[in-house]
């Protein structure tokens, strides 16, 4: 059996992003449960807003292909998604929009397995925003783990080398991961 690639990444291309800081150390923590992983930040696939009309005339965009492979190559994601007004990042909704047009497939989705992470400085740590992401993934085909890991005071919450302070933090990212290996290696099986 041969073991499952996880691709981590977060819904802000923010350089300093506190979700972002949060895919880099869950990347690392999955190590420990048998997976690949692999970080990518959305910042080096930039591409413009989801247009119908732009696609027809210039089909996908070059970076939007990129990712597009990386994912359907992958046997799942992780993603630390920002909460903005209580729901989705346009990031994020625009970048999930651009690797689903694959004339109708969604092969860069279904079957796949992922987690959701948040990190925000209020108290709910960006909890809000996983029930729109988890329902966007869940209609495209995505396994998405039931666990899920808000960061709650993430302005303080990572050490300077990006790991989290807290033990209650690291325990739920944990749980969210080890739901992500188990799955996407049974899957695999």
């Amino acid at each position: 059996m041969s073991t499952p690639t996880i691709l981590f990444f977060a819904g802000s291309a923010r350089k300093d992003s506190m979700n972002k800081k949060l895919a880099v150390t869950a990347a690392e923590m999955a190590k420990a449960h048998g997976v690949n992983t692999k970080f990518i930040d959305l910042a080096d696939y930039p591409m413009p807003l989801y247009d119908g009309d732009l696609e027809a005339a210039e089909g996908m965009p070059a970076k939007a292909k990129e990712l597009y492979d990386l994912m359907v190559q992958a046997d799942g994601f992780v993603l630390a998604a920002p909460e903005y007004n209580s729901s989705i990042t346009p990031l994020l909704k625009n970048t999930l929009d651009w690797v689903s047009r694959d004339g109708g497939k969604l092969a860069a989705y279904q079957g796949k397995v992922a987690g959701l992470l948040a990190a925000s400085p209020g108290g709910l740590g960006g909890l809000r925003g996983l029930v729109h992401v988890r329902a966007i993934l869940g209609n495209i085909g995505v396994h998405v783990v039931p666990a899920q890991a808000a960061v709650n005071g993430a302005h303080e919450a990572f050490n300077a080398d990006g790991t989290l302070k807290n033990d209650n933090h690291r325990k739920m990212v944990d749980g969210v991961l080890a739901q992500v290996a188990k799955l996407a290696t049974g899957l695999k099986a």
